[in-house]
């Protein structure tokens, strides 16, 4: 199987080195970055993107608000992929987001997500059930 890349800025990446980017970087971008969240969003979303989480559709705007307390309320953030699959422009991953919290607490989500890529390798729709698991 040869790598497929896509026709953006980036497009000496293959879509799964996208792909692992989406799942480990995005998030630290987003909590961490300086950067404002539309214009990081926009590198990894396409305009009308849709994202299902949990049975809650989240647009551009959503997923925005979504950052803002992350960036207050964020102190540290790790991702753990355990699985990952990519078949033309679908991708499937597992994996464990642990997040530490400026008062201490310690959050574990589980997450199984499904992508798919635009043709210009951002993603266009997301399809995600997460579960909280107990911190250790």
């Amino acid at each position: 199987m040869t790598p497929e890349t896509d026709s953006t800025p980036d497009s000496d990446m293959t879509r799964e080195q996208r792909f692992t980017a989406f799942l480990t970087s995005l998030p630290k971008e987003l909590a961490f970055g300086d950067e404002d969240p539309r214009e990081v969003i926009d590198r990894y979303y396409t305009p009308d993107f849709v994202y299902e989480n949990d049975g809650i559709s989240l647009d551009r705007d959503r997923l925005v608000a979504h950052v803002r307390p992350a960036r207050k309320n964020a102190q540290g953030l790790r991702i753990e992929v355990h699985e990952k699959v990519l078949s033309g422009n679908r991708a499937a991953a597992r994996y464990t987001l642990h997040a530490t919290l400026r008062k201490g607490k310690v959050v574990i989500t589980q997450v199984y997500l499904f992508a798919r890529f635009a043709p210009d390798g951002r993603l266009c729709r997301i399809d995600a059930i997460t579960r909280d698991l107990p911190a250790a």
